[in-house]
């Protein structure tokens, strides 16, 4: 199953249960591809003892999960593009849901 990811939050546990939820599917053999929308953009880094989000966000993307950062969020927050989080527009997420047979938003 091609499986849709839109995570629209930095909240600590929200976002480290969503890259869970993804890696989880990738390793079940899923096809998963995340967006990240608003303040999600700023995940990547984002650490903490219980909840390490930077970490599962690098599991995911080392199982092959794809990972795209809306481009307008990244500039507002004055954030650059990493390999991780290719920098992508609406059009990319819009790709996105049309590409999923399911769609999850955290």
């Amino acid at each position: 199953m091609k499986l849709g990811i839109i995570l629209e939050t930095k909240e600590l546990e929200k976002s480290w249960n969503a890259f869970r939820f993804a890696v989880t599917a990738k390793k079940q053999g899923h096809d998963v591809k995340v967006f990240l929308m608003g303040e999600a953009v700023e995940c990547e880094g984002l650490t903490h003892e219980k909840f390490n989000v930077d970490e599962q966000l690098k599991t995911f993307v080392s199982v092959g999960g794809e990972i795209f950062a809306c481009g307008t969020c990244l500039k507002s927050r004055q954030l650059s593009v990493s390999d991780a989080c290719p920098i992508s527009t609406m059009i990319d997420c819009v790709n996105l849901v049309v590409w999923a047979d399911k769609t999850v938003t955290f």
